[in-house]
């Protein structure tokens, strides 16, 4: 019973933290990590030990799945060498240098030193990932990090196991080279072969909580059979995520894709959460032991010093240079221009550990020389790193004025991949209907599909003459009716007069229909008041002979909407003639009634802030 209270208080008090972190805008891994940290010296808070396989059994693979379904295998295969060098040539280089150091600070053999530069060598994927986005950095260095810490682990791991290996002296060092090698092929191949088992089985599975069921067990479907065979779990667990979540457009139903999405999200959300909380939890007893030990307290201060400084001063030694490496082999040939100093400058900054570490330094031997003082470097290693760079981060990237992601441009973008796709669907329904179809169905799903893309757009920006857009007043609207018809719902309910199943499917009508109106407003709310820059020019001979803007014939007013009494939405200019017309969520479609009437191709959108440009002939965005 009290294992089970203890569980349940550690993901109350975790889940609890986490919120009021996203509520005021702090970095969730600092605050739990230090709110744990504060926990641990509570008198009536019980001690708190990590046993390894509760995290690297329990923990790191569902963690590593949850990245790997979410990570864009398109995004990450550009940057395979970039990711390479980091996961790999990083984490070695690290384990190399604190070796060095350990080795001269403290008397430890060879072997040992290695394995602990091993467990303090890989950054967190929890911890990259979650402040990165929080600082809004760009996605090109987010998709870096989020690789990175994909098969940083395997590496780290599989050296600390040959470490180890060593420190008993039954590995050499070409032994431990080749160990290497077949930990990472293996777990690649049994990763392959785990997706393929799961693909199959997917293809034949319809019902989302079937399929949901195989989803959790996919993480541990990968990650035990390569442990078994003394292959690499973690490269098993990103392999096998990686090429299911490439693939679940194809191979599983939209239901099941939105339960899984659900469910590893919320998955992940109190992980995370439980695991920077228990970071901190550790923090008592390991101070207390390495204190008490044998080892004098300076000496015991100056090797966690002098190895979280080499940690943080490695880490940017190895990414400068790897970074215009990677672009001689892999973007001069593409045409990329050479990376500015503010990239490489970020990631090198960006070297949290994490949970990982702390769950590695546990394997170490009981009889390795000066345990105690080693763990405590791993720990002061996770703590200094989430201090010193996870708070300082926000800063650096505001000093070298990176850029996040806009969600006004994602917004645009979003807009005109829809109209691209409302377009195929329109075709598809022309040629699908047949004598039996009855016009008033065909009519209806037109105007679903039509009705979709126009509140894609109207999402863009916000009118001086209508604030309420036509789909935002037909989601209130409908928000409206879906109350009074639930309210119906529950009264029947409470009479006692239907059947519970009927009532449950009625029910799940009317929360399926609301959940997707209210995603939808909660969208539009958060890219109201965002201002668009500008986007470069497509690929299209209309967008490039077009200019980007002409002198318009009525500035800040529709003419049409005017003469025939009407409000427009949005305004949008041809780039012919200068014409100003309403867009098509306007009642009077004006815009498209010019084009149709001239055929001028391109038109923009006048709106503030906005400089985008659309093709009406090749249906392209500039």
């Amino acid at each position: 019973m009290e294992i089970a209270f203890g569980m349940v208080g550690l993901v109350a008090a975790a889940v609890a933290l986490a919120a009021c972190a996203r509520r005021f805008g702090l970095a969730e891994p600092l605050i739990l990590t230090v709110a744990g940290v504060v926990a641990s010296y509570l008198p009536f808070v019980p001690e708190v030990v990590l046993e390894p396989e509760i995290v690297l059994l329990g923990l790191l693979p569902p963690l590593l799945y949850a990245t790997a379904i979410s990570t864009s295998l398109i995004d990450f295969r550009p940057k395979k060498v970039s990711i390479t060098l980091l996961s790999v040539g990083l984490v070695l280089f690290t384990t190399f240098a604190v070796a060095g150091v350990v080795m001269w600070l403290l008397p430890v053999p060879f072997a040992a030193a290695v394995a602990i530069g091993a467990v303090v060598a890989p950054p967190d994927a929890v911890a990259a990932t979650a402040i990165a986005r929080r600082v809004g950095m760009p996605r090109r260095i987010v998709t870096l990090l989020e690789g990175e810490s994909l098969f940083n682990d395997a590496t780290a791991l599989t050296t600390l196991r040959t470490a180890i290996a060593a420190m008993a002296g039954t590995v050499s060092i070409w032994q431990a080279g080749l160990d290497f090698v077949i930990a990472a092929g293996g777990g690649a191949i049994i990763g392959i072969l785990a997706a393929a088992v799961l693909r199959m089985l997917r293809r034949r599975i319809t019902d989302p909580v079937l399929d949901t069921s195989v989803s959790l067990l996919a993480p541990f479907l990968a990650y035990l059979p390569a442990e078994k065979v003394h292959a690499s779990g973690v490269i098993a667990v990103v392999t096998c995520g990686l090429i299911l979540g490439h693939g679940a457009p194809v191979w599983q139903t939209a239901a099941s894709r939105v339960a899984e999405r659900t469910n590893w999200r919320t998955i992940q959300f109190i992980l995370e959460s439980a695991v920077f909380l228990l970071i901190g939890l550790e923090v008592r007893h390991i101070v207390e032991d390495a204190w008490n030990s044998d080892l004098p307290h300076g000496t015991l201060l100056l090797v966690c010093a002098a190895v979280l400084g080499v940690v943080v001063l490695s880490r940017p030694v190895w990414v400068f240079p790897s970074t215009y490496f990677a672009w001689l082999v892999e973007g001069r040939l593409h045409g990329k221009p050479k990376p500015a100093l503010s990239g490489p400058a970020v990631v090198s900054w960006a070297g949290m550990r994490g949970v990982v570490t702390l769950a590695a330094v546990l394997l170490l031997p009981s009889d390795t020389p000066e345990l105690a003082t080693l763990r405590l470097v791993a720990l002061v290693v996770v703590a200094g790193t989430l201090l010193l760079q996870g708070v300082s981060l926000p800063w650096v990237v505001r000093l070298l004025r990176l850029r996040g992601p806009s969600r006004a441009e994602d917004a645009l973008q979003a807009a005109a991949l829809l109209q691209q796709a409302t377009a195929a669907g329109l075709e598809a329904l022309d040629a699908n209907i047949t004598d039996a179809t009855p016009p008033q169905t065909a009519a209806t799903l037109r105007e679903q599909a039509e009705h979709r893309a126009r509140a894609a757009w109207e999402q863009l920006g916000r009118s001086e003459s209508l604030r309420v857009t036509p789909s935002g007043e037909y989601r209130r609207l409908r928000l409206a009716m879906l109350a009074a018809e639930r309210e119906v719902v529950l009264r029947v309910r409470d009479t006692g007069t239907l059947d519970h199943e009927v009532l449950e499917e009625v029910m799940a009508t009317l929360d399926l229909e609301e959940s997707t109106i209210s995603r939808v407003t909660e969208a539009e709310d958060d890219d109201a008041d965002l201002l668009l820059s500008p986007m470069a020019t497509g690929d299209c001979d209309h967008l490039r002979a077009a200019p980007h803007t002409v002198v318009p014939d009525t500035p800040d007013s529709c003419a049409e909407c005017v003469a025939e009494g009407m409000v427009w939405v949005h305004l949008r200019m041809c780039l012919t003639c200068g014409h100003i017309a309403c867009c098509d969520s306007s009642p009077g479609n004006h815009a498209s009634k010019h084009y149709a009437n001239t055929t001028h191709p391109v038109m923009r959108s006048v709106e503030p802030g906005e400089s985008w440009r659309w093709c009406y002939v090749d249906e392209l965005l500039g």
